[in-house]
């Protein structure tokens, strides 16, 4: 029989875990003395001792090996559970070194750190719908206002918090006739017209996010910096860019307080 004190020695293992142990019944003293309240552990407790500290380095909790100790069948199921939860970490941090990696090159490089990526999924929606050609960005002013009227004639509310955004569907840059969809969330499905439709846009489980300020000339320079960004971080676009506008000429009377956030779909 082992004190306490020489069995946490013998073990590696402080004495206060061991009364932990006792507490949650995971491993109890095999005789505690009735005057003096020491505590003795015999020899045929360190198998099971060792048996916690192994599954302990594995990852499990205290909970989990308790349940393995009372049911010894369902070891190799909780393991590999742990395992797979141990894949999915580290996963998580090699993607989050990658990031960092990104960002030390901005910095050593003396890069203005301008743009910060972001990951986040998109929500599903419903929105009403224009989809046409527009002849340049500039036109954007004098194709997108006469939406808003033909919304208001169809009844249609802007849902809360407002989202409206552009897909584009060329695939690729244009600076001419440029295959655009103006999207804006609203409350409802509504009748369509020949101008706008409505449609339950489906969420996105995974977007690079980038937020640009200033002027919509200015874009190009965060679109560079996302798909560069997508490619280093090791994903891949899984569908056409977003423009969601947060603050512009409706709000923003300077176009250097405009505020655009270019949304990425990725896999």
């Amino acid at each position: 029989m082992y004190q306490i004190g020489l069995f946490s020695k013998i073990n590696r293992i402080t004495t206060k875990t061991l009364r932990h142990y006792d507490e949650i019944g995971l491993l109890k003293p095999e005789y505690i003395d009735d005057y003096s309240g020491y505590r003795f552990y015999s020899s045929t407790q360190l198998s099971r001792l060792h048996r916690i500290i192994a599954l302990k380095q594995l990852g499990l909790g205290l909970g989990e090996i308790s349940e393995v100790l009372q049911q010894p069948e369902n070891t190799e199921t909780l393991l590999k559970l742990k395992k797979s939860e141990l894949k999915k970490r580290i996963a998580e941090e090699e993607q989050m070194l990658l990031q960092i990696e990104s960002a030390l090159e901005n910095i050593e490089g003396d890069r203005e750190m301008k743009y910060n990526a972001v990951l986040k999924s998109l929500p599903a929606c419903v929105v009403a719908s224009m989809r046409t050609l527009a002849p340049s960005y500039e036109s954007y002013f004098e194709l997108i206002p006469p939406m808003g009227e033909e919304m208001a004639s169809q009844g249609a509310v802007c849902a809360k918090p407002a989202y409206c955004f552009n897909i584009y569907h060329d695939g690729e840059y244009k600076e001419s006739n440029i295959d655009i969809e103006v999207c804006e969330a609203v409350e409802r499905v509504c009748d369509d017209s020949e101008k706008v439709k409505y449609k339950n846009m489906p969420g996105v489980p995974k977007a690079v996010c980038v937020l640009h300020k200033g002027p919509y000339s200015g874009l190009r320079e965060a679109y560079i910096f996302a798909y560069e960004w997508i490619e280093k971080n090791g994903y891949k676009p899984s569908d056409n860019p977003r423009e969601s506008y947060i603050d512009g000429i409706w709000n923003k009377e300077d176009d250097r307080e405009w505020l655009t956030e270019l949304q990425i779909p990725v896999i």
